[in-house]
């Protein structure tokens, strides 16, 4: 079952299930899977970081092997901070409140109180340039959304599943 299905499974267990058994083990399994991918793709994330750092974006123009681990690079962001923030922030926040119906910011201001996060406005900056980068863009901005990547991939890296 893909982690999509097992999230609405989750959502629905939550809103109609009576049986707490069956509601526990149902969000553990997706909490663990959930945490895996994580896990792995923070792994990937911290490799492609590596290589990124070694890159200077001062320069004018990047050759065709900087560009392609750029590419990687923010692809990997992308993803992480997806998988944070849209299933494991919200799971986790769904186990302290089954009910919970609230908005992304209201998300990030959860995790950030119970400390599962540093700061609901960094992370929300996240969201804000993964979404930017989703789209096509001059070389200049796109040195600067690295810029920012880079800036920026600690707080992903930091997170605890």
């Amino acid at each position: 079952m893909s982690v999509s299905k097992l999230y609405a499974t989750i959502v629905t267990l939550a809103t109609s299930v009576k049986d707490p058994c069956v509601n526990s083990k149902a969000k553990t399994d997706l909490l663990q899977k959930i945490r895996e991918d994580v896990t792995k793709s923070l792994s990937h994330l911290q490799y492609s970081f590596q290589k990124a750092l070694k890159i200077d974006l001062a320069k004018t123009d990047l050759t065709e092997e900087e560009l392609e681990v750029f590419e990687s690079f923010s692809s990997r962001f992308a993803r992480s901070s997806d998988l944070i923030i849209a299933q494991l922030l919200r799971l986790k926040t769904l186990e302290l409140d089954p009910a919970f119906r609230g908005s992304l910011i209201d998300t990030l201001n959860i995790a950030e109180k119970q400390g599962w996060i540093n700061s609901a406005s960094t992370w929300f900056r996240i969201r804000e340039l993964r979404n930017y980068s989703a789209h096509e863009y001059s070389d200049e901005d796109m040195k600067l959304l690295y810029k920012e990547f880079l800036k920026l991939t600690p707080e992903l890296l930091a997170v605890i599943c």
